[in-house]
Formats: C-alpha cells, sequence, structure tokens
C-alpha cells in the first residue's frame, strides 16, 4: 500500500510477476549458487563513512578513461586515476527505477516488472541502509527530484534510509531545471552541506538528476560544454563537473578522509559504437571505488562486476562480520566465482569469466565469448555443449533463488 500509485496499480493489475521455480531441489541448489554470505575476516568492523554516487545515464562508453581517451568527464577520468575501478561492470537493469535496489539492496531486476512496482516492493530485505544502521550509521538518500518521483522517496523509507532530501527539501526554486527538479550543480553543493552536518559514521546515497532527458542545463553554462554526436554529452559535461565542484567543496570538510566513495551509472544511455548497441554492451557501466586515505583502492581490476556486488564489496571492505543476503559477490574477494545477471524481453543473460549465454527460462539459446568475439558474431551453444550446461545450472539457481525468495518473502539472513 505504500506504493499505491496509479502508476504502481496500472503497472501490477491482473499481472502475476514471477512464478516459483523448481529446476533444483533444495539440497542441490546450494552447489550451483547460494546468496547468503558469511565473511571470515577476523578484524575489527571499520565504521568508515559510506557515499554512493549514482550518476544518471553514465555509460561506459561516454567515459574517456575507458576509451582512449575520448570522452565527456574530464573530472571522473581523474577520479579513476586514484580509485579502484572496475572495468567489466554492468548494470543490472536498463531503467533508473531498476538500480536503487540492485545497488543499495543487492537485488537484481530479473521479471517484467521492476521491483520497486512489484508486489515484492515491501518485502523485508538486508539492505545497506538497513544493515548499516545497526552498525551505529545514520541513513540519508538524496535525489534532486521532485519528491515522489519514481516512487524513489517510499521506496528508500522501505529500505531503511532515515532521512530523505528531494527537491521539496531542497526548496529553491531557483535551481529547478523546468523538468525533473534540481540541477545537479547546486543539488551536489547542497548534498555536501548535509554530509557536513552528519555525526559519524553516515552513510549516504545520492543520485543523480540532469544527464536525464531533455538533458537541460543552466543557462549560465549554456556555452561551457561542447558535447558531441549525441544531445545527452553536453548534460554529461555538465554532471561531470558538478561531480568536481562537490569533490573541491567535501575535500575541506573534516569528514572526508574517512570516507569510502562508490561511484557507479544507474544505467546506460544512447550507444554510439557497436559494441555498446548489442546485448552485452548495452549494460556496460562503470563501478568504482574511491576513498582519499586508502592507497589500496588504487588500479584497474577486470573482474567481471555488477551493480548487486556493491553492497557486499562495500561490507567485506568494512569487515563486517555477520551472515546477510545478496544476489552478488565482494568484488574485493578472489575466491568466489564473478558473475553479472540480467534479464531483457523474457530473455535471461549470465556473463561469467569470458563467457556470455542467452536463457529463456526452458533451453539456453546462445553463447558468446565476449573475449574474442564482443560483437556476438559467433553463437558457441552447440560447439561448447559442457560450458553451457554449467552457465545454465548456475543461471538456474540464480533464478530459483530470486523467484522463490521474492514469493516467499526470504530476502534476508533470518528468512532462510
Amino acid at each position: 500500500m505504500v506504493l499505491n500509485t496509479p502508476f504502481t496499480i496500472a503497472k501490477t493489475l491482473f499481472k502475476e510477476d514471477l512464478l516459483l521455480k523448481d529446476y533444483f531441489t533444495d539440497k542441490e541448489i546450494d552447489s550451483y549458487y547460494n546468496p547468503l554470505i558469511q565473511t571470515t575476516k577476523n578484524k575489527t568492523f571499520n565504521q568508515k563513512n559510506v557515499v554512493i554516487i549514482i550518476l544518471e545515464s553514465f555509460s561506459k562508453e561516454y567515459i574517456g578513461f575507458f576509451n582512449n581517451g575520448k570522452g565527456y568527464t574530464p573530472f571522473l577520468d581523474s577520479l579513476i586515476g586514484k580509485s579502484l575501478v572496475f572495468d567489466n561492470a554492468f548494470a543490472n537493469g536498463k531503467k533508473s527505477i531498476e538500480a536503487i535496489p540492485a545497488i543499495c539492496a543487492a537485488i537484481p531486476s530479473l521479471m517484467e516488472n521492476p521491483y520497486i512496482t512489484s508486489e515484492f516492493a515491501t518485502n523485508k530485505t538486508n539492505s545497506l541502509a538497513h544493515l548499516l544502521k545497526k552498525e551505529g550509521y545514520s541513513t540519508s538518500f538524496f535525489h534532486g527530484g521532485t519528491n515522489g518521483t519514481m516512487g524513489f522517496d517510499y521506496y528508500t523509507k522501505i529500505i531503511d534510509f532515515t532521512s530523505y532530501y528531494g527537491r521539496n527539501q531542497y526548496n529553491n526554486e531557483k535551481d529547478y531545471d523546468g523538468n525533473w527538479g534540481v540541477f545537479d550543480e547546486p543539488f551536489f553543493q547542497y548534498f555536501a552541506s548535509q554530509l557536513n552536518s552528519f555525526k559519524a559514521p553516515f552513510f549516504s546515497c545520492i543520485f543523480s538528476l540532469s544527464s536525464h532527458h531533455p538533458y537541460t542545463i543552466p543557462e549560465k553554462h549554456k556555452n561551457e560544454f561542447k558535447g558531441g554526436e549525441l544531445e545527452i554529452l553536453r548534460s554529461i559535461e555538465y554532471a561531470d563537473f558538478s561531480l568536481k565542484e562537490f569533490f573541491e567543496t567535501a575535500s575541506k570538510m573534516p569528514w572526508f578522509k574517512n570516507t569510502l566513495f562508490v561511484l557507479t551509472a544507474d544505467h546506460t544511455a544512447q550507444p554510439i559504437g557497436a559494441f555498446y548497441k548489442n546485448k552485452v554492451g548495452m549494460y556496460n557501466i562503470p563501478i568504482i571505488f574511491y576513498s582519499p586515505n586508502d592507497s589500496m583502492l588504487r588500479g584497474v581490476n577486470h573482474t567481471i562486476t555488477q551493480q548487486i556486488d556493491i553492497l557486499p564489496t562495500v561490507l567485506d571492505y568494512l569487515n563486517y562480520q555477520k551472515t546477510f543476503l545478496a544476489f552478488g559477490n565482494s568484488a574485493l574477494d578472489s575466491t568466489t566465482s564473478h558473475f553479472t545477471a540480467n534479464y531483457n524481453n523474457g530473455i535471461y543473460q549470465l556473463i561469467e569469466n569470458d563467457f556470455a549465454l542467452f536463457f529463456d527460462g526452458i533451453n539456453s539459446l546462445e553463447l558468446y565469448n565476449i573475449k574474442t568475439d564482443p560483437l556476438l558474431s559467433t553463437n558457441l551453444i552447440k560447439t561448447n555443449k559442457i560450458l553451457v550446461k554449467q552457465m545454465e545450472n548456475r543461471l538456474k539457481a540464480i533464478i530459483q533463488n530470486y523467484n522463490n525468495r521474492l514469493i516467499r518473502n526470504k530476502l534476508t539472513a533470518e528468512s532462510k
């Protein structure tokens, strides 16, 4: 009932989001995939501040660091040079509304209806806000959009963010973009100011806005950004500029050096190159971990990574000791397997190691070596049957865990 808006009703009326799956018995399924995670570190929990920055439509293709310097994000490029960046990183969905459950609660989008507008949106989850609040963190979520936009304020409350800051809380209409909400530059400054008022440790998340269609930028900046062949690119440059201004302000604040920053995109946007137009490249985004006082978080890591890995990675970095449930794995854990899972128009997709498998829920349809064949031109489905079976079993176990746990409201470690 919390999401009982006309939009939600129209999306869910007479629609069954998921069906129970029985690919494997309860005894068999854990050998293929188990979303329960227990860290084994004998280290003290590190109450470092955590700030997640979700950048609207920041496709990997737009970022110069990943494209031989050709890009529209000079500040982000410079920050990546001081960070740990995963260059084989993927979004778990194609919509903004699918990003928050993935990033903040490690729940991918493996059904037609986005999780936030599904019948499962009020399920109890081990969100990052919920788990860190138990460790003494204050929690907050920021989005410059008009309150109510895409149900962000309602959903973040459900997953235990204590405070929500939107256009209403910002309360200065001179910075309204005329479409979605507050321009990025002033809203990021507001974000920095609010963070400075919070008692440490804190966990906060901000979702940027200005690189969303219709890509409006402030009149005073209209001649500063050249853009490129796509209309979105000027607003990407403006958003990158706003990010630079935020870090310049935040770097002068006392909490800055004791903070883990995680930067990623909600999803990709319009593609330019052939790879970014295909079924793998259409999910390619940046995932970046930066902490000013930690020289260990440096370099480029080629591990397959996805948005739902962010929650377990943050907890791993903080030396979190308790069992929790996440559909992803820590990107810092070299002892576990790494993959990315997606769903689009009835087809499930699993990327693991150098291969991408496409599965319709019954049969595997396509297999590609994405390292040697990034444009997906040679289907290996009939030539590598052993690998197909291995990947299919893992994907089936992911789907079964996802469907059955959502239906039965068993999305926490305590609910097994």
